[in-house]
């Protein structure tokens, strides 16, 4: 048996402690066998087979590979959903762990071998509990490249299995582990992306006054993009407007004809979601103006902002805090900037996105990252409380 302090801290389900080896199994296995999006074959096999051992209806091939179990028990009206995301990372690991991926430049660095793990204890333990109603569990592709659930809602995820309120979480490293965050309202920001190109005129760089120097114009251009957050947008409201791409030219000697950027833009609301395309477009073309360059700007919106309903965060904080108690709950857990594709499920369905602390280690998407196995017995517990909390 795996045995870990978390494990035994008040709230945590002893019959799933008590069979926690095979669900760190599951996950160490998923870990060395990672797929990326829209490839979670034998994942979604493995996903298929344990629900349907637990005895779930199962339905495969959801958005092509993703996975549906449900359980109906009671003659309860309500349906409860819960979902867990499946994909990896197209990165090398550097763990050298011995479950370590085998499939080389694909790692799961954040975390959803865990997630599926956890959900398929908390299955498992569902299916040998008493509630009154139905209960849905997702297991999603491709929340990496931000389409899994955007073609899940498409295909009618929820006309084929409706849900009165859905839940997800994500561990997240530099959290105490197994420690539980929660946000009311916006708890992700919305991810768009700008491509800004700068043209000038190339020369010879011992001739500079023949050109129309575009690096100038863009290093200009960094620096005022800067200013948008600092200066245009309410210091009440969070952004963010980073650079992390700026490319032009091979040749000390030359002024090239061209210099390419790429950006990251994020924020947790519309109007200032507007504000900050409205403000990059600007600044792009006015400054590259003023040094005779021009600015071609393709601006693309990526993923909303995660807006969690107050009511469901509620009811699953007063579940954590009544399980597990009040030290297990980080009192000033903050929004995060990162983004989720489970924002999708929230404009449909009303519901909550948990985070759970993965402890001291490296940052999720990094090479040396590993999902901590401590926290999947408290997880998968939270999940069966929900459920029995919902299920009445």
């Amino acid at each position: 048996m795996t045995v870990h302090p978390t494990n035994l801290a008040p709230g945590v389900d002893s019959e799933i402690v008590g069979a926690l080896d095979q669900f760190v199994a599951i996950r160490r296995d998923l870990h060395r066998h990672p797929e990326l999006a829209f490839e979670e074959r034998r994942t979604s096999a493995v996903v298929a087979e344990q629900l349907a051992r637990y005895g779930y209806d199962v339905t495969t091939g959801v958005a092509g590979t993703g996975v549906v179990g449900v359980l109906r028990k009671g003659a309860g009206t309500k349906r409860l959903g819960l979902r867990a995301d499946m994909d990896a990372l197209p990165i090398e690991e550097a763990t050298d762990l011995e479950y370590a991926s085998a499939s080389k430049g694909v790692m799961h660095a954040c975390g959803h071998d865990g997630h599926t793990a956890i959900l398929l204890a908390a299955a498992w333990r569902l299916a040998r509990t008493d509630f009154s109603g139905t209960l849905t569990l997702l297991f999603q592709p491709a929340e990496e490249v931000g389409a899994g659930a955007r073609r899940l809602l498409s295909e009618g995820l929820f006309d084929s299995f409706p849900c009165d309120a859905v839940f997800g979480l994500h561990n997240w490293p530099g959290v105490p582990l197994g420690q539980f965050g929660f946000v009311a309202g916006p708890a992700m920001a919305s991810v768009d992306k700008a491509e800004i190109r700068i043209v000038g005129k190339g020369g010879h760089g011992a001739a500079p006054h023949e050109t129309v120097d575009p690096i100038l114009a863009a290093s200009a251009t960094v620096l005022a993009l800067q200013s948008i957050v600092a200066r245009n947008i309410d210091p009440r409201d969070a952004a963010v407007v980073s650079v992390g791409s700026i490319h032009g030219g091979e040749a000390s000697n030359v002024i090239p004809g061209h210099v390419d950027l790429k950006l990251t833009i994020r924020s947790f609301d519309a109007a200032v979601r507007d504000r900050l395309e409205e403000r990059v477009r600007a600044i792009a073309g006015t400054v590259s103006a003023g040094y005779g360059a021009q600015a071609e700007v393709s601006y693309r919106r990526g993923l909303p902002p995660l807006l969690n309903h107050v009511a469901e965060t509620e009811l699953v904080r007063d579940v954590a805090t009544a399980a597990f108690g009040v030290d297990r709950i980080e009192a000033d857990f903050r929004p995060r900037t990162a983004s989720e594709d489970f924002a999708y499920y929230l404009q449909a369905v009303p519901g909550s996105f948990v985070f759970v602390g993965n402890g001291d280690g490296p940052p999720l998407h990094s090479p040396d990252y590993d999902f901590n196995d401590a926290i999947i017995a408290p997880a998968a517990s939270l999940w069966v409380r929900l459920a029995r909390a919902f299920l009445v």
